[in-house]
């Protein structure tokens, strides 16, 4: 059996840390909590949402100012 753990990192849900146990959670996990974001990234209209790979099976998906409004980037922690 899989899991996959979402937590909210600030109350403002501007960011949220995923961990993962199983590879086939990761897509519909981070597809979950991008379209979370979406809602608070149109209300704030001035950035985009940044999905981080921290380490395998952990990931960080944030709002961010660097990236446009409408747009998601994703990044791979060095």
């Amino acid at each position: 059996m899989s899991s996959a753990i979402m937590e909210s990192q600030t109350t403002d849900i501007r960011s949220i840390h995923l961990t993962f146990s199983s590879a086939e959670d990761v897509h519909g996990g981070l597809d979950s909590a991008v379209k979370e974001l979406i809602e608070a990234a149109v209300e704030d209209g001035n950035c985009g949402i940044r999905v981080t790979r921290l380490e395998p099976g952990a990931y960080t998906v944030a709002l961010d100012d660097s990236v446009p409004f409408g747009e998601t980037y994703e990044d791979i922690a060095a």
